[in-house]
């Protein structure tokens, strides 16, 4: 099949979601109205609230979500066939991801920017708080540890990889200063400096290698595991326009620009898929995926589609930065299928691969020889790239070669796929790192509001000791798993735990709709994507315990079968106080009542947006 088939299908479900489907759930199911204050205008303590021009939140935001799922999953899933993976994202982003990130966002923003547990708190009860609090600290913190071990395995031992995200660093805090202080009017400027300052990086990255100071740039793991955490301390209580943002904008146009590079490239080369539309792996035993196509690939796909993770960012960073109710459509669903169009070119990119290839590259050893298939341009291709590229299993490699592939088959590029490639990797590592900086700062919101039902001091985000302690205490998690690498014992864990996640803020939005709408049947919005990925977590959960865990009998194994219970049985109380809660609505019974809306604008707030403007 030719690529620009699935291209082009690709393009129009996602253009009717959003014009159409965003809509009605912005008009009709949530209500949203511009002429209401949100909490970054009402707050504005110039750290973490901070009314903020769309264009730059929409870049935070998306590069804030779009981690290593986008990229990872759809290569992984491609073992079962193009078409499946596909289907489930295009679908998948419009009726359930973007509905899911949009309607979580835009709850709290109507509640000063509180986080997901507390949202859950208002709506369900107290036990619903501290249950989806203890989810979403504990996923918070095996999710960067897990993202922070593939950021480390592209960048160790390469002076190339670790200048070019090194640099990003500095730049983000020049153009922070630049669009806050020299000249805050003038966003489009400091784009274009900003995104050539990066592009800059990038390119010099393959100098700096090849010269007599790519020894500066070298280091191991456990060096590099401790730069992160540092790193990301530093993001977490740094004012969020100083550094998190613009770093978090600038690599978004080069996330994006990559992306729609790609999509260029398939238009003119308009390659083959190699990969069937489905595969004999569908009823498992897979080399690079072991489970059947129901419910691995939608676990495998994760963030593609639909992620849990999302709701921590739509309830944490970004709600403080949306100056306008407006903008809510264009940050919440947009970004979402904007993600889900990257997964698509990332399945794209794995299918152009020949089977034979595509499985010694992400197939251990043992399992490729177990297939009697043989590779048909590994070795031309490993030639290329100048690297060793066999049994590169998690994804990465193949998709990287598969990116290279497409922009080395436009005229007059084919000897630069070297370059592609380490290019590819770079691009890889800057979506992964920017879910980082961001998922620290909301780990330490969360655990600042849980320590502040105790201590209430806690709960003031301004309290520098608090700020200090908590972010202390979310680097040094996943920091000591990062370093001591103890985390890949739990990483098969993690997909489903990802998606229980979702799962959890599904029945929060569902509750929420249900007591805020005008008219009840619009909860179906987010009830239906609540039924099917119950269904295909639990059903994921549950094979992973006895199919994989149970039958190993070593501490790894045990351990990720304790975790996988735990939250099962977290999801599993959630899910029964929701459902008591919809009983009660739809009887009509009185609930605890909610905060009513925000005041109006002032005309001094609204002053203050229309210098963004």
């Amino acid at each position: 099949m030719n690529s620009l088939w699935l291209l082009f299908f690709g393009i129009a479900i996602f253009a009717l979601g959003y014009r159409f489907y965003s809509a009605f759930i912005a008009a009709k199911v949530l209500v949203v109205d511009p002429s209401r204050v949100t909490p970054a205008v009402t707050v504005n303590n110039g750290r973490d609230f901070v009314p903020t021009n769309r264009i730059v939140v929409f870049g935070h935001h998306f590069a804030a979500i779009a981690g290593a799922g986008p990229l990872i999953g759809p290569v992984l899933a491609a073992q079962f066939g193009f078409f499946p993976g596909a289907l489930w994202i295009v679908l998948g982003s419009v009726l359930a991801g973007a509905v899911h990130d949009f309607v979580i966002l835009f709850a709290s923003v109507r509640h000063k920017g509180e986080a997901l547990h507390n949202i859950a708190g208002r709506y369900m009860g107290k036990l619903s708080a501290i249950t989806t609090a203890t989810a979403t600290l504990f996923i918070m913190i095996t999710a960067l540890a897990g993202l922070a071990i593939a950021v480390v395995n592209s960048m160790a031992e390469s002076a190339w990889g670790t200048f070019t995200i090194a640099w990003t660093i500095p730049v983000a805090i020049f153009i922070g200063w630049y669009m806050k202080i020299l000249r805050p009017e003038k966003i489009a400027e400091a784009s274009a400096i900003g995104v050539a300052l990066v592009l800059f990086g990038v390119l010099f990255g393959h100098v700096v290698q090849q010269s007599s100071y790519a020894s500066w740039f070298i280091f191991t793991k456990p060096e590099l595991s401790i730069m992160l955490a540092l790193y990301g301390f530093a993001a977490s209580v740094l004012p969020v326009w100083f550094l998190l943002a613009p770093r978090d904008y600038l690599s978004t146009y080069m996330k994006i620009g990559t992306i729609a590079l790609l999509a260029v490239g398939i238009v003119v080369a308009h390659p083959i898929l190699k990969m069937p539309a489905v595969t004999q792996w569908i009823h498992g035993g897979g080399p690079v995926i072991p489970g059947t196509l129901w419910p691995y690939l939608f676990i495998t796909i994760a963030c593609g589609a639909i992620s849990g993770f999302h709701s921590l960012i739509g309830s944490g960073t970004t709600p403080k930065m949306v100056k306008s109710e407006a903008d809510l459509r264009f940050i919440g669903y947009g970004a979402m299928i904007t993600e889900g169009f990257v997964s698509l070119m990332a399945l794209i990119a794995a299918a152009v691969l020949e089977p034979g290839d595509y499985y010694a590259i992400n197939a251990p050893k043992e399992a490729f020889a177990l297939l009697g298939i043989d590779p048909v341009h590994l070795k031309e291709l490993a030639m290329m790239v100048g690297e060793e590229i066999a049994h590169r299993t998690g994804g990465a490699v193949s998709l990287a070669v598969g990116m290279a592939s497409i922009f080395s088959s436009i005229p007059g590029l084919k000897s630069l796929m070297s370059y592609w490639y380490h290019f590819a990797i770079m691009f890889e590592a800057l979506f992964i790192l920017t879910t980082i900086d961001a998922g620290t700062r909301v780990g330490r919101y969360i655990l600042q509001e849980s320590v502040g039902a105790v201590i209430p001091k806690f709960k003031e985000i301004a309290w520098w000791p608090g700020v200090i302690i908590t972010s202390t205490v979310i680097c040094v998690s996943w920091g000591y798993l990062l370093y001591h690498g103890s985390v890949a014992t739990i990483w098969p864990m993690f997909g489903v735990a990802n998606q229980l996640l979702a799962v959890v803020a599904l029945v929060i939005g569902t509750t929420f709709i249900l007591r805020r709408s005008r008219k009840r049947i619009y909860a179906l919005t987010t009830f239906l994507p609540f039924c099917f990925m119950f269904a295909v977590t639990f059903t994921a959960g549950i094979k992973n315990s006895i199919y994989i865990y149970w039958p190993q009998d070593t501490l790894p194994s045990r351990i990720n079968l304790g975790l996988t219970l735990v939250m099962l049985v977290l999801v599993t109380v959630i899910t029964i106080i929701g459902l008591r809660t919809w009983t009660a609505i739809l009887r009509g019974k009185p609930l605890p009542p909610i905060d009513g809306p925000e005041k109006p604008l002032s005309e001094e707030q609204r002053q203050v947006i229309g210098q963004l403007d």
